[in-house]
């Protein structure tokens, strides 16, 4: 990690940990939004318009996080307006890389060898980890958010003047459901699977792995009521929340997350679900099984061999067809 903005030792994946070993997730720290006329948004400061070609968003195809807002600028159009730069999949003892990897890309602004460096050219003394996804602006070239709740929710409505019109991920009527259904979903799934694969004792392993599987049985319960998408016929934000981790499971959180109770393919709705959402125009240009089983299978700490497995087989899934 970076510590006053110098590079201090190897990338690891376990941020921080409890006294019961389990695993703490670090807080971002950029928290400025795009909005449409560059006036401050929930939080940060402003100056931050909506433009065409100004900002640049910098992902990893592995990340969950980072898929939230390929996604969400895939359903919203920005493809014109907004710029996408793949860091490599494996994870160096530097963390996020660029390069040549199939599918990767090497830094366009200022030929970055590594995430890390972006951060301190925006932040000289940083102090932390230099997570994906960030926006980036090549006005003030400085990081606009690393937040990927906050950018999935700016991207719903900062460049709406500049695109044609599209769905709204997080429409008025729904915000209350979405609003309480985010933090379920972020601690017993999303952030979940993560504290069952990154948990160092074996009580906090089997908490973690006992709710992503409580969290599993009450979404198919959920969706077995025939209903197409999580609140209903529309999809939203919450939908994104959601596919980002199912889309990963079997591939990767069954096998090296040792969340193996089940399958998503054990679960008729969650399974019909998550293909259903793939099939949305733009969903299956945001996901490389490839950079994601590449991604996850370089984690040291939990692969020191870096063989990635050659399955499961998912040649019965429409999810993985491409």
């Amino acid at each position: 990690m970076l510590i006053d903005g110098k590079w201090t030792a190897d990338w690891h994946p376990v941020q921080a940990k409890d006294g019961d070993g389990r695993f703490v997730r670090q807080t971002s720290s950029f928290r400025n939004w795009v909005t449409p006329d560059g006036q401050p948004g929930p939080t940060g400061t402003g100056g931050f318009k909506a433009e065409a070609g100004r900002y640049r968003l910098y992902v990893a195809l592995i990340c969950p996080w980072a898929s939230r807002t390929l996604i969400a600028r895939k359903l919203k159009k920005l493809d014109a307006v907004l710029p996408v730069t793949v860091v490599e999949p494996a994870l160096t003892d530097q963390g996020w890389s660029f390069g040549d990897y199939p599918g990767s890309d090497r830094d366009p602004l200022h030929g970055a060898s590594h995430m890390h460096v972006l951060y301190t050219h925006a932040d000289p003394h940083f102090t932390g980890r230099a997570t994906v996804p960030v926006l980036w602006d090549t006005k003030t070239d400085t990081i606009v958010n690393n937040e990927s709740a906050d950018i999935l929710r700016m991207f719903d409505t900062a460049f709406a003047n500049l695109v044609e019109e599209t769905p709204t991920l997080y429409p008025e009527d729904l915000a209350e459901e979405i609003d309480a259904l985010a933090p379920w979903l972020y601690d017993r799934l999303n952030n979940g699977v993560y504290k069952a694969g990154f948990a160092s004792s074996q009580f906090a392993y089997a908490e973690a792995n006992g709710v992503v599987f409580d969290a599993l049985d009450a979404l198919e319960e959920r969706l077995s009521d025939g209903r197409p998408f999580l609140l209903g016929n529309r999809v939203t934000e919450a939908d994104i929340r959601l596919f980002v981790t199912l889309v990963r499971f079997d591939v990767a959180y069954h096998g090296l997350f040792k969340t193996n109770l089940k399958r998503i393919a054990d679960y008729k709705h969650l399974q019909a679900y998550l293909e259903r959402f793939y099939a949305l125009e733009g969903v299956a240009e945001t996901v490389s099984i490839d950079h994601i089983k590449a991604g996850y299978y370089s984690i040291k700490a939990l692969n020191p061999s870096g063989i990635v497995p050659q399955g499961p087989d998912l040649s019965l899934s429409d999810v993985y067809r491409f």
